[in-house]
């Protein structure tokens, strides 16, 4: 009887997990695609330049090769002699699988690149949270940036994004503070944790232990004045290649013979349209779409058709890079896929 109520209790989370994104997805698909004509926009695709789609894809690969680098950056004082095309491959399996399944995502990329690298799952989750939590930080910076950048006055357009940027900046702080604090008193923290989660549930105890351990990990991993330098600069540098990307979106569909683009309009339509991808729908399925067209419509004052065409190329663009290059990577640097993805189904329960 408890086993069918656990089992009962598993399925309704997992469904809600599953339904919840999704239908945010829907949403966004909705409000994105709401009273547009579908021919235009098919025959706006369909001239897309061939040229400037190859330029894009190079540039996306660039941006993530960064990100490997950083990766490795953080990983010098686990394992100084990683190897950098074992954490490009890991890097593009992670974005390969959350294209699919996003919980998968993070945890995907951790599990491979320890089992290629023969490093302990925990000590990737740890580099991995630190990875996003250095993500957030570069992104409240980029949007920090647009709005001083930007010669409009972006709240106008984006009411909602003065709020979102306060919340951001005392997010940040709040991160920094509790890294900081976290490394320092390390062990009261985790006496702590454990002494009142525990009064709750003894699993919710030992969940956070292990995710508590993961973090400190993680922390610990990054050390160096040097190596925190490089953080810093090749995190610039991939905000900088996301921009790029976003400024190539423009001349694969002929936007700059409607009006002059520049670098600065695609720093904004890329902090704009990252928040989309930060809204918990599957691969940013939607959002991104809603958010890229907004900013390219209500900033720039291109057409809706356009916008959205922009928006979905670049999006599926971006889908097809992942996925190939998942596979590929996969099956290449990876001999017993099988078992892995039963490590990496086991490591998503234990989460």
């Amino acid at each position: 009887m408890t086993s069918d109520k656990a089992l009962k209790k598993n399925w309704i989370s997992n469904s809600v997990k599953f339904i919840l994104p999704l239908g945010l997805s829907i949403v966004f698909l909705y409000i994105a695609f709401y009273d547009e004509n579908i021919n235009k926009i098919i025959a706006i695709l369909s001239n897309a330049s061939i040229f400037w789609i190859v330029v894009l894809l190079i540039t996306m690969l660039f941006s993530h090769y960064l990100r490997a680098v950083r990766w490795k950056v953080i990983l010098h004082s686990v394992k100084p002699n990683a190897s950098i095309i074992n954490i490009f491959g890991a890097v593009m399996v992670g974005y390969g699988v959350s294209c699919v399944v996003p919980r998968l995502g993070e945890v995907s990329r951790a599990v491979v690149l320890g089992k290629w690298e023969k490093l302990s799952r925990s000590s990737m989750f740890g580099t991995v949270i630190l990875e996003r939590i250095i993500d957030i930080i570069f992104l409240g910076l980029t949007v920090i940036v647009s709005v001083i950048i930007w010669s409009e006055d972006l709240y106008i357009k984006f009411p909602w994004l003065k709020s979102t940027l306060y919340i951001t900046i005392l997010l940040m702080a709040g991160v920094i503070l509790f890294i900081y604090f976290l490394i320092r008193f390390r062990e009261k923290f985790y006496g702590l944790i454990i002494k009142i989660l525990g009064k709750f549930s003894e699993k919710l105890a030992h969940k956070a232990a292990y995710i508590f351990d993961m973090m400190t990990i993680g922390f610990a991993s990054l050390k160096g004045k040097k190596n925190y330098f490089y953080t810093i600069i090749l995190s610039a540098l991939i905000m900088m290649a996301y921009a790029l990307s976003a400024y190539i979106g423009f001349y694969i569909l002929g936007m700059e013979n409607i009006k002059h683009v520049t670098y600065a309009m695609a720093w904004v339509l890329m902090s704009i349209s990252a928040i989309g991808v930060v809204i918990p729908t599957p691969g940013g399925i939607g959002s991104y779409e809603a958010l890229a067209k907004a900013a390219l419509v209500l900033l720039f004052g291109f057409g809706e058709s356009i916008s959205l065409a922009y928006a979905i190329i670049t999006h599926v663009l971006s889908y097809f890079l992942f996925i190939f290059t998942a596979l590929l990577f996969f099956f290449l640097l990876n001999k017993h896929h099988d078992n892995l993805i039963k490590v990496v189904e086991t490591e998503l329960e234990e989460l």
